[in-house]
C-alpha cells in the first residue's frame, strides 16, 4: 500500500531529525502542569505534515500539535510527532513517532517508530501487522496472573478524581506485573509484537492511539471499550490485548469503576 509507505518514510525522516535532537538543549513549554511540548515535537510534527501533504495534498490532517487541515476527503492523518515527551525532555530514551490513516472513519494504515532502536512498526487493514517488515503477533498468554500489563496515566492526574490509580493497583495485585512507561503508542506496538500481553488507559487522543489500534487488530489482538465495545479514537478509552486474557482485564475494570 503506498499510504503506509509514505507514513514509514514521514516516520523514519521525522525520527532522524529527533534524534539529532535528543539530549541537546530543547525550548520546552507546558501545555498543562504537567503537559509538555519542545520545539522539537513542533519541527515533527512539520516535517511529516510536509511529506504527507506533498504527496497526498487533497487528504485531511490532524496532528498533536495543532496542526489540522480539512478537505472534504474521506482520508484523515492523524500524527503524534512525538509520543513521549516528557521522557523525550528528560533524555529518556523511551519515545516515538506515530502515524494512522483513517478512511471514513476507518484505520486503515498505520505506523508507530522508535528510532532509539530503529523499530518501525506498521500494519494495513486485513494484511497483517510487521516489525521492520517480519510479521508479527500477539502473545499467547493464558491468564491474567501471567500477563505482563502497560498503561499510562492522564495529564490532569493532580486535579482530576479519574486518576488510573485504583485500577493501576487493581492490575499490580492480579497480573505478572504493570509497567508505566510513558508513551501509549509504543505501549499498543509492543502488545502487538507480544512484549506486553495487554495495555489499558484513558483520556488519551486519537494521536495517541489510531497507529496502534491497527497493529492489535492486525496482529491478531482485540482493542474496545473498557466495557468490551467498538473503541471510539475520539472517546479516549482503550482495552488493548492478546484477546486471551481481555474479558479478565474488563471484569477487573468493571470493579474497579464501579
Amino acid at each position: 500500500m503506498e499510504y503506509l509507505k509514505t507514513a514509514e518514510y514521514a516516520a523514519r525522516q521525522a525520527g532522524d531529525l529527533l534524534t539529532k535532537r535528543f539530549t541537546r538543549e530543547l525550548k520546552i513549554e507546558k501545555k498543562g502542569r504537567i503537559n509538555l511540548v519542545t520545539d522539537a515535537d513542533r519541527a515533527s510534527e512539520e516535517l511529516i505534515k510536509r511529506i504527507i501533504s506533498e504527496t497526498y495534498p487533497e487528504h485531511s490532517f490532524l496532528a498533536e500539535e495543532g496542526t489540522g487541515t480539512k478537505s472534504g476527503s474521506p482520508y484523515l492523518w492523524v500524527v503524534d510527532p512525538l509520543d513521549g515527551t516528557t521522557n523525550f525532555a528528560h533524555g529518556l530514551p523511551i519515545w516515538c513517532v506515530s502515524i494512522g490513516l483513517l478512511k471514513d472513519r476507518e484505520i486503515i494504515a498505520g505506523c508507530v517508530y522508535n528510532p532509539n532502536l530503529d523499530e518501525c512498526f506498521t500494519a494495513e487493514r486485513g494484511s497483517g501487522a510487521c516489525l521492520n517488515g517480519h510479521p508479527i503477533a500477539v502473545s499467547t498468554t493464558q491468564t491474567l496472573d501471567d500477563a505482563l500489563l502497560a498503561t499510562g496515566f492522564p495529564y490532569d492526574i493532580r486535579e482530576s478524581p479519574l486518576d488510573n490509580l485504583s485500577q493501576f493497583a487493581s492490575f499490580a495485585k492480579s497480573a505478572r506485573a504493570v509497567r508505566r512507561a510513558g508513551a501509549a503508542a509504543l505501549d499498543l506496538a509492543y502488545t502487538a509484537c507480544g512484549r506486553f500481553d495487554g495495555f489499558w488507559e484513558f483520556k488519551l487522543s486519537p494521536w495517541d492511539i489510531a497507529a496502534g489500534i491497527l497493529l492489535i487488530e492486525e496482529a491478531g489482538g482485540q482493542a474496545t471499550s473498557y466495557s468490551g465495545d467498538q473503541y471510539d479514537i475520539y472517546q479516549g478509552e482503550l482495552l488493548a490485548s492478546n484477546g486471551k486474557i481481555h474479558n479478565a482485564m474488563i471484569e477487573i475494570l468493571r470493579n474497579t469503576l464501579g
